[in-house]
């Protein structure tokens, strides 16, 4: 029987930076999927070549590339890294991008700037005002 072994999470989050990690939403059955680039103390998180996964339901879900991401603390569920034995050194496999990555892509020559950088919170709150 194994005993739960509670882990300082500043620490862990620090130890996962420049790693492939999976970032649990609180809602929506959201999860991010990217390289961990950045943490702050208040463990807001930046991730680079990321994917949006969404659970429509136990078997089904929907996979996009977004690029860049700033996700706020209160936000994440949990955070995890990302084990894949299928591809090379835990590199996320390529897929499409989604149209607004590319139009933010052509509009910063391929530089992912401030303009180019989605902001989680926002897209939750246009899925919100959308459902209601």
């Amino acid at each position: 029987m194994s005993s739960f072994q509670p882990i300082n999470p500043k620490p862990f989050i620090k130890s996962l930076i420049g790693q492939e990690v999976v970032v649990r939403l609180k809602w929506n059955k959201t999860e991010y999927r990217g390289q961990l680039m950045s943490t702050d103390n208040y463990l807001n998180l930046q991730l680079d070549n990321t994917f949006e996964i969404i659970y429509d339901s136990e078997d089904k879900f929907r996979e996009e590339e977004i690029g860049s991401i700033f996700i706020r603390c209160n936000n994440v569920l949990f955070i995890r890294e990302y084990k894949n034995e299928g591809t090379e050194n835990n590199k996320v496999p390529v897929t499409e991008k989604s149209a607004s990555v590319e139009e933010a892509d052509k509009s910063n020559n391929g530089e992912v700037g401030a303009s180019g950088e989605i902001d989680v919170a926002k897209v939750e709150l246009k899925e919100a005002e959308m459902e209601g």
